[in-house]
């Protein structure tokens, strides 16, 4: 016999309560201070109730100071402390915490999007040549090797504290460009003392460059668009060409993380904390452990920034040599692991949050004042990309949006990379992909078949959620013409 939609879920540890469209409730036990929020459909629950992410999620709502709620996206999965996916904001004047798991260690890794005035039908008889030319521009791997070779650490200290507006400076990209990154190109109060030698040794030579894992340089073309108004503020119609690039602060974020984890670590029983998994180190936002975290990672977020800036304008020259054109105009940039103080309307009353977003992006509305004037008509540009082979999305953030104007990162996944190198050999799949009219240019075959696209969620049904709970809507698709994959 047929049945209505589930109301209730669980697995005998946890149950989420239906509670609005594509929303789930876990109510607070234990030391839980306040509920879980879950965005997900129906069909997502099992994979959700498979690992240990809902366990993550209760954990960050025992967070001292946590309001409202502690905020899954529909890609939720395992993370450190945090699950990747999870949204959560303190109140600084009731002793919120800020937490390096909030973050991540790829601090600042975003997502940044080109758009050129080229059609698909254009860039197809030159991919092989183009593709070719991205990959010899584009440094990629573990290792050192940037586009831009910093001189001194002078020079690394400027570019911390200015991000891409350093770059641009110094004659990578235009003043346009930072009109369309979120904070200008640069997060202000970024002090590089609180960045290590270690991290500085490590960030020196990686300057402009895609690193690996899940990091990628994409071609893409516009398949579908769902908003004809808001695609034509954002520049965007059929059959154009694009460039999506996905990558973070490299080995100095990564270093910057631990090194503050470490830190706070030791510092909590200073201030009375006791968190359910120790992953979830923290201190208080305002006390010396908090700002120096925050000074470090607002750091490493402008390294990040810079990062991105940099591998556009080696984008530009790619496009330069293989079809003769520079004019790859940024449509957005923004991150997706950071924590930043914001002020939120709680209870009736404007507050000042530290909003902490790991696998999460800011979806700010129209007529905010955090976007330039020409965006605003709009909302912000929302970036999410899909899985390797799969459909990207450009979405805008609404009016009324939720989980502190935030959502999902990307499809989010439910395979572990060792598990999808068990499934398929990094050669098959490139042919797999080549077969589909994807062009592959990967910097080892091991990292490609980590990233198959059957080890990620659906992103159509990802992003349909995010739209269906209200946290952003859809402008356009876009589909993969050709990937550079670290």
């Amino acid at each position: 016999m047929a049945t209505g939609p589930a109301t209730r879920t669980g697995d005998g540890r946890f149950e989420l309560i239906a509670d609005g469209p594509f929303c789930w409730r876990l109510e607070p036990s234990g030391d839980m201070r306040v509920p879980g929020v879950v965005f997900a459909s129906e069909r997502m629950l099992p994979d959700l109730l498979s690992d240990r992410a809902l366990e993550q999620v209760a954990n960050v709502a025992t967070l001292p100071g946590i309001v409202q709620a502690s905020y899954a996206m529909p890609d939720i999965h395992l993370g450190y402390g945090f699950p990747i996916g999870g949204v959560a904001a303190t109140d600084l004047e009731r002793g919120g915490v800020v937490s390096p798991g909030g973050v991540g260690f790829d601090i600042s890794c975003g997502v940044r999007l080109l758009v050129a005035d080229l059609d698909r039908d254009d860039v197809a008889p030159k991919v092989d040549r183009l593709m070719d030319a991205l990959n010899a521009a584009v440094p990629k791997g573990t290792g050192k090797g940037g586009v831009w070779d910093l001189k001194s650490q002078d020079e690394l200290t400027h570019l911390m504290l200015e991000g891409a507006r350093f770059a641009v400076q110094r004659g990578f990209g235009t003043d346009r460009d930072l009109d369309r990154c979120e904070d200008g190109g640069a997060l202000p109060d970024a002090d590089p003392d609180q960045v290590s030698a270690g991290a500085r040794a490590r960030g020196l030579g990686q300057v402009g460059s895609l690193g690996s894992g899940n990091h990628f340089l994409e071609v893409q073309a516009v398949d579908s668009i769902f908003d004809e108004t808001v695609a034509g503020v954002f520049g965007l119609w059929p059959g154009q060409v694009c460039v999506m690039i996905h990558c973070g602060s490299r080995g100095l974020g990564h270093q910057v993380c631990t090194d503050h984890v470490k830190s706070m670590d030791q510092a909590m029983h200073r201030y009375g904390i006791r968190v359910a998994d120790r992953q979830l180190a923290c201190a208080p936002v305002d006390s010396p452990e908090g700002r120096a975290y925050l000074g470090g990672m607002a750091a490493a977020t402008n390294y990040g920034r810079a990062n991105r800036q940099l591998l556009s304008e080696a984008a530009r020259d790619a496009f330069a040599i293989a079809l003769g054109t520079r004019d790859l105009r940024l449509l957005y940039d923004v991150s997706h692991n950071l924590a930043k103080l914001e002020r939120h309307v709680v209870d009736g009353e404007e507050r000042l949050l530290c909003v902490q977003r790991k696998g999460a992006t800011l979806a700010l509305p129209p007529g905010h004042p955090g976007l330039s004037k020409d965006l605003r008509p709009a909302g912000q540009p929302v970036l999410i990309p899909g899985s390797m082979g799969t459909a990207s999305y450009v979405c805008a953030g609404v009016e009324g949006g939720g989980a502190f104007h935030s959502t999902c990162h990307g499809a989010g996944r439910t395979m572990s990379r060792h598990a999808a190198i068990k499934r398929i050999q990094g050669a098959a799949l490139r042919k797999q992909l080549e077969d589909a009219g994807i062009a592959v240019r990967a910097g080892s075959m091991q990292g490609l078949a980590e990233e198959a696209p059957f080890a990620y969620k659906d992103i159509d049904e990802v992003v349909a959620v995010c739209e269906g709970a209200g946290l952003a809507k859809r402008a356009a698709r876009l589909r993969p013409v050709g990937v550079v994959k670290g």
